[in-house]
């Protein structure tokens, strides 16, 4: 186990679709007991493996406390309603802007060995989820920012 280095906006790998994780072994443990250990840290809510230079499905979440993965994840619900809270993300440091997020989620999924593993949550789980799953989709939460909130974003990082 180790803390990985966080890949930084720029690299491809944060905007390639990730593949799906079809080998259980130890490779994969090693892999998310990497993830578990660079997300426990404070300020830290989630990490997608794409943001540790890897392209498989696999993320970790650190809330309230508690720490965990998904491998494979797919949202299967989100909720109609939505809030508008500041997002950033460890592969953007020290940026954060009003994000629009579904406040509830359902992400299905594996865990390390296979076995079936549903995650939900209202709040911040909920948010997590959502922004773990664009990052495996090759999506920054930049991308889902608009007008004015959008042009904000990129001036601070031209």
């Amino acid at each position: 186990m180790s803390v990985r280095a966080i890949r930084q906006i720029g690299d491809p790998v944060l905007r390639t679709p990730s593949d799906p994780v079809r080998d259980f072994d130890d490779r994969l443990r090693a892999l998310v007991a990497d993830l578990e250990e660079s997300v426990d840290a404070p300020g830290h809510a989630g990490l997608a493996a794409p943001q540790i230079g890897v392209g498989l499905r696999v993320f970790s979440y650190n809330i309230d406390g508690k720490i965990g993965h998904l491998v494979n994840p797919r949202l299967v619900e989100r909720s109609a309603e939505t809030e508008t809270q500041d997002e950033g993300c460890l592969s953007i440091p020290g940026v954060w802007f009003p994000t629009v997020r579904s406040t509830y989620a359902v992400a299905e999924g594996l865990d390390q060995h296979g076995q079936p593993l549903t995650l939900s949550g209202h709040g911040l789980m909920a948010r997590c989820l959502q922004h773990e799953i664009d990052h495996l989709d090759g999506r920054l939460y930049l991308d889902r920012l608009t007008g004015d909130t959008k042009r904000a974003a990129y001036r601070v990082l031209a």
